[in-house]
């Protein structure tokens, strides 16, 4: 029971950050949580090899892996489909702190950013995911992405250059 509660203790905190990420990278809600009970399940399975360290790094890692297995394994399909009905709902969920013409156009904004991450190469919007909304440091990103601290560090600023030209090119239409 002891390594069950040690296993709870290194993954439950860090789901959230694993069913955004898979989410983040497959385009949709439903096959990000089956991408992360799988990955919950591996990780479970390799627990005995853990050896400590980052394991908000360790577990995303595992979610990566599983997540580009499935995209893999249903090759041909489009990699990122945000479901019209999951954005719907989310864009009609009104916070309470702001009046509808606040939260409109908060709605219109959170949307057209989603639009532009999903717009980028899977690579960029991985890195630029796990460092902007993750808040992960480039030495976790490298791990978790199996690549060097420089090429995060290269992603991250392509992803970026990337978005602001294309946020660009939306304000000229």
């Amino acid at each position: 029971m002891g390594s069950d509660n040690a296993f709870a203790a290194v993954a439950l905190p860090h789901l959230d950050a694993a069913l955004n990420l898979a989410r983040w990278l497959t385009g949709s809600r439903a096959d990000a949580e089956d991408i992360v009970q799988e990955a919950m399940v591996r990780a479970l399975t390799y627990f005995p090899s853990f050896r400590g360290g980052s394991s908000r790094a360790w577990i995303l890692q595992i979610v990566r892996n599983t997540a580009y297995g499935a995209l893999r394994a249903r090759r041909g399909e489009r990699i990122a489909d945000y479901g019209p009905d999951e954005a719907a709902a989310i864009e009609e969920i009104p916070d309470p702190a702001d009046d509808p013409e606040k939260s409109l156009i908060l709605s219109d904004d959170l949307a057209r950013i989603d639009a532009l991450i999903e717009g980028l190469p899977v690579e960029l919007r991985e890195t630029l995911v796990l460092r902007e909304l993750e808040d992960l440091p480039y030495r976790d990103i490298a791990q978790i992405t199996s690549v060097p601290i420089g090429t995060v560090m290269s992603r991250l600023w392509r992803a970026r250059r990337m978005l602001v030209r294309a946020a660009a090119m939306g304000d000229r239409r």
